[in-house]
């Protein structure tokens, strides 16, 4: 399906960006996957086969770089998918202005400066695809997260705004907004949910991540892979500007 494609994945080291990038490369693309983490990265890119670029997209500079690289390296970008993501849970008076920065510039400023960088390529060709991996707090809030659920909600509307512009040239943008998804970011969110509310690391599975679910059980990164490669497929090219949502029945309360 996506033989040939130039795929960029962010967060790839890990979790979804991890479970994406080998999708992708299972279906013949050309996938460059971007992280932090440089010994993670490298490790996975080259057991399934991928490039990878080691950039802090916190930075604006690293947005250009990772973009940059992909397009001198294969004169194109076709996909663009933003998994990167970090959480921090405090109550709104304790939270740390620090991580408030960094969240909005990794979860939104991102997304964008990429998306802008890709555009051109996308628009010249007349096909891209952008996937934004946002979350059921995109459209719902959830105490103690300000920054993230903030962030997510600004992603929505980026991914609107910018599905209008690239409907008329052929660039579709969307969102994947799941529910709690069986990652090592969500692993840390067990934990720290576990001491803000002083319960158990069970209790807030089973008391906060899926109590408001109908199905009662974690999303793995294989189905949101899936999610992205149906939306880059012949069958979605009439999908955009959607909040596609994989959440168990979460937002039907």
């Amino acid at each position: 399906m996506l033989k040939e494609k130039i795929c960029i994945v962010t967060g790839g080291a890990s979790g979804i960006g991890l479970a994406v990038s080998q999708k992708f490369i299972e279906e013949g693309a050309k996938v460059v996957m971007a992280d932090i983490n440089e010994d993670k990265l490298k490790e996975e890119a080259e057991k399934i086969g991928a490039d990878y670029c080691v950039t802090n997209l916190a930075k604006r500079e690293d947005c250009k770089k990772l973009v940059d690289y992909t397009l001198d390296k294969y004169s194109k970008v076709d996909v663009l998918v933003n998994v990167a993501g970090v959480q921090t849970v405090a109550p709104i008076d304790e939270f740390p202005e620090d991580r408030w920065d960094l969240i909005i510039n990794l979860m939104l400023t991102a997304p964008f400066l990429l998306t802008k960088y890709v555009w051109p390529s996308m628009k010249e060709q007349g096909w891209g695809r952008v996937i934004n991996l946002n979350s059921i707090h995109g459209l719902v809030a959830s105490e103690f997260k300000s920054a993230y659920v903030s962030a997510k909600h600004g992603l929505a509307g980026l991914t609107k705004t910018t599905a209008l512009e690239g409907g008329p040239l052929g660039i579709t943008v969307n969102s994947i907004c799941p529910a709690y998804v069986r990652t090592p970011l969500v692993d840390g969110q067990i934990a720290d949910q576990a001491k803000t509310h002083g319960i158990t690391e069970e209790e807030v599975i089973s008391e906060i991540m899926l109590k408001k679910a109908a199905i009662k059980k974690m999303i793995e990164p294989e189905t949101i892979a899936d999610a992205a490669l149906f939306l880059c497929s012949k069958s979605a090219d009439n999908i955009t500007g959607t909040t596609f949502t994989i959440d168990g029945g979460w937002v039907a309360n």
